[in-house]
């Protein structure tokens, strides 16, 4: 029985990539950070941290495969040198302790956030961009971890790369900046939206795109796994079809936004709450994230469904555990 190593299987994503392991009888090893616990799931959890180059070492040892699904996920830190430290340092120790331990696969969950986004078409792989391109400090750290992992399959390391898009589902326990739309819609924190656009996924499908990149993705390979591209105003019409409730009606000018992240983030960095509108956040929102799946199709397999139900799941999943 195949050994997985799992980092971040406490959190939304790497918990579905467990679970999708696990279902297809993978033996299954999770990476915690004490406080940490993998819910629901029957793995063997493991103590570490992605700057504790031991414990990585330890977590490692016997493992045929690696997913590297742990990441900082915020668009404001205080002291954003923690996502470098965590995304980029963190992802070099990850990569080194499987080179160490010669696992046959590794599988790094970057983000759409490292790809090319032209004005007049949709992004692919192979759209060229730097880090120049990067707005803020999430996916600056994002795209310096991508070339790492890049590098080390160019040196020989059987690292096959995916970008995840936006996922949305059930179990999103943080919640993720997506599922945080959904939860802020639920509440009624939405009373307007600014003209931009996310490429949507059902977590699930995001989840078992990854087993497909184990298994057929080709190293030194970047693999988009979305599947719809949908604009803000329309994710929000269809969160209101489905709970039942007024979709927010008013567009907000990008700059009248802008001025509000300034304060917001401002402020934050003042009183050390995390803000009600992130500048990360509306910087990312001036461009509409829209990408094509095509070669993840081609070469993976990969057939995602329609968000739709995994909105719906979402807006379930929320209600359920009190999220709302």
């Amino acid at each position: 029985m195949t050994l997985a190593l799992v980092t971040g299987a406490s959190g939304f994503l790497g918990w579905h990539v467990a679970s999708v392991l696990l279902q297809r009888g993978y033996r299954v090893r999770a990476l915690c950070r004490p406080a940490s616990a993998v819910r629901e799931l029957n793995v063997e959890r493991v103590t570490g941290d992605l700057r504790d180059k031991d414990s990585l070492n330890r977590a490692v040892e016997g493992c045929q495969v690696v997913f590297h699904v742990a990441a900082d996920y915020r668009l404001w830190s205080r002291n954003p040198q923690e996502l470098y430290a965590s995304n980029v340092e963190g992802t070099r120790n990850v990569l080194d302790a499987a080179e160490r331990a010669g696992v046959e696969r590794v599988i790094y969950t970057s983000t759409v956030g490292c790809i090319g986004m032209p004005p007049d078409h949709e992004g692919n792989e192979e759209t060229p961009v730097s880090i120049s391109d990067m707005a803020g400090h999430y996916k600056r750290s994002k795209w310096l971890a991508e070339q790492v992992a890049l590098e080390k399959a160019r040196a020989g390391l059987p690292v096959v790369i995916v970008n995840p898009t936006a996922p949305v589902g059930d179990h999103d326990w943080k919640p993720t900046p997506t599922g945080k739309i959904i939860v802020d819609f639920l509440r009624d924190k939405l009373p307007a939206f600014v003209d931009t656009g996310l490429n949507l996924v059902d977590v699930r499908d995001t989840a078992l795109g990854h087993l497909l990149a184990a298994e057929r993705g080709k190293p030194g390979e970047r693999y988009i796994l979305g599947c719809e591209n949908i604009t803000l105003k329309e994710i929000l019409g269809r969160l209101g079809t489905l709970a039942a409730k007024p979709a927010p009606r008013t567009q907000v000018p990008y700059p009248v936004a802008y001025a509000a992240g300034l304060v917001s983030t401002g402020w934050a960095n003042l009183t050390g709450k995390p803000p009600m509108a992130p500048l990360e956040a509306v910087r990312m929102a001036r461009k509409k994230m829209f990408v094509s799946t095509d070669k993840a199709k081609r070469e993976l397999s990969f057939q995602p469904r329609p968000v739709n139900e995994a909105l719906g799941r979402a807006i379930g999943w929320f209600r359920a555990n009190n999220y709302v």
